[in-house]
């Protein structure tokens, strides 16, 4: 009788575990899908813009947004990148293609070895406010242990979707605070409190207006000081923000690879040593953001922040497959 108890709990047990592993991949099925919905197609959001303005009969507007749409589009992406080039008021820590790049060195000095991990961001984006949340805290640690180097591109091409242009004061925000604040854990964590659940805002008809003065509460929280917060709502930099929302989406390295958005761009995009990252197969493995992205540079998760320990593509190797490891 003992023994038969044994047995039936043991069973009970591995029933249990059984029970529990389907549920967790359940979720993590789940919450990747979640983000794949939550992508945001700059050529969609055009096009939606379009429909709504002709639906409410606003001409004149639409007339406007279509004839400066088709001025842009007739540009090659050699064009828009010479008209970015021409920007007289540039952010100096940028590179020729709108990248700022972050080390454990500082701006603009990358780690040898390490592989670069570049993420494509607006900060009205959901999609691109579930990554952030996922991934800055191991993107900071990372850093710090110079396992990666970290390149960001702002974009401000959902103004539209907000009363208050408040993509492009976001985004003026964060490249005056990069320009006037030596450290770049303050700007990480300025991002991490701009995209936090419970402050950065829905976009379209739910978007509730958000003052320069809560974004400059959130670069001072950030550790920022009230010298340079003050001074970071001028937009001095949205010539060049403008050139990046036209040159951008231009560049086919970027365009997804699968999916329904196949063949344009869209936030948030993660390339790993200036591959294209297919975060469309993070549903198909069954695996979050920050799981898929440990996988693709080849490091544990309880290597992140070991100083040494390096992820094994390097900095020369694109990402590795998440659903075939190769």
């Amino acid at each position: 009788m003992a023994q038969s108890n044994k047995n039936a709990q043991k069973r009970e047990s591995r029933a249990e575990r059984r029970a529990a592993e389907a549920a967790a991949i359940k979720a993590r099925a789940e919450q990747a899908e979640k983000e794949r919905k939550q992508q945001t197609m700059i050529g969609a959001i055009v096009v939606a813009v379009l429909v709504i303005l002709v639906a409410i009969g606003a001409f004149t507007v639409y007339h406007n947004i279509h004839k400066t749409s088709d001025a842009q589009d007739e540009l090659t992406v050699e064009q828009a990148y010479d008209k970015l080039q021409e920007v007289k008021n540039t952010p100096t820590l940028v590179d020729k293609k709108g990248g700022l790049l972050i080390s454990k060195n500082g701006y603009g000095k990358s780690v040898e070895g390490a592989p670069t991990i570049a993420i494509y961001m607006d900060f009205l984006c959901p999609g691109c406010g579930n990554l952030h949340r996922q991934l800055d805290e191991d993107l900071q640690k990372m850093i710090d242990a110079g396992q990666i180097n970290l390149d960001l591109h702002f974009m401000a091409f959902m103004d539209r979707w907000s009363t208050d242009e408040y993509s492009s004061r976001a985004a003026n925000a964060a490249m005056y605070l990069a320009e006037h604040d030596s450290n770049p854990e303050h700007l990480i964590s300025f991002l991490e409190k701009m995209y936090a659940e419970d402050f950065q805002p829905e976009e379209g008809s739910n978007y509730k207006s958000v003052s320069d003065a809560k974004i400059k509460k959130q670069m001072i929280a950030a550790g920022v000081s009230k010298d340079v917060a003050d001074k970071a709502f001028n937009r001095e930099y949205q010539d060049w923000l403008d050139a990046i929302d036209t040159y951008t989406p231009k560049r086919s390295e970027l365009w997804n690879v699968s999916g329904n958005y196949k063949g344009s761009m869209t936030t948030p995009t993660v390339t790993i040593n200036g591959k294209f990252w297919d975060m469309n197969q993070l549903s198909t493995a069954k695996m979050t953001t920050a799981e898929g992205l440990l996988e693709a540079i080849g490091l544990k998760a309880d290597q992140v922040g070991v100083v040494g320990d390096m992820p094994s593509i390097g900095s020369k190797k694109g990402p590795i497959s998440v659903t075939t490891g190769e």
